[in-house]
């Protein structure tokens, strides 16, 4: 069998990972070697941090929401307990939005969480 040799895709290879590793500090975008680990590091780091970041934003609407719970008079506990006996089905970002941006909204259901 003839001999085949990489030139071609190993060249493809490799301006895929330095193109990927484009705006890293000095050797990390220029080297390969360190550009491909600066890659895989930046690839795991970016897995790990989207599952991160949809749990530090359900943290803020919850914080969002307790605050303006309180200042109607409630807890954020007591809120979300009142919302399900009384089958009101609002999620935590929709609540936290209406909480910022229409606080005479948020009142209402409050209200109407607490009546029920």
């Amino acid at each position: 069998m003839a001999r085949v040799k990489t030139g071609v895709v190993r060249r493809q290879h490799h301006k895929k990972v330095l193109k990927l590793t484009k705006g890293q500090f000095g050797t990390r975008h220029r080297l390969f070697r360190r550009a491909n680990e600066a890659m895989l590091k930046s690839l795991w780091y970016a897995y790990r941090d989207r599952r991160t970041r949809r749990r530090d934003l359900r943290r803020l609407w919850i914080a969002r929401i307790n605050a303006a719970a309180r200042l109607n008079g409630t807890t954020y506990s007591r809120l979300i307990h009142a919302m399900k006996v009384s089958r009101i089905a609002i999620n935590r970002k929709m609540l936290a939005d209406l909480a910022v941006r229409d606080p005479e909204t948020f009142r209402a259901v409050v209200q109407k969480a607490q009546s029920a």
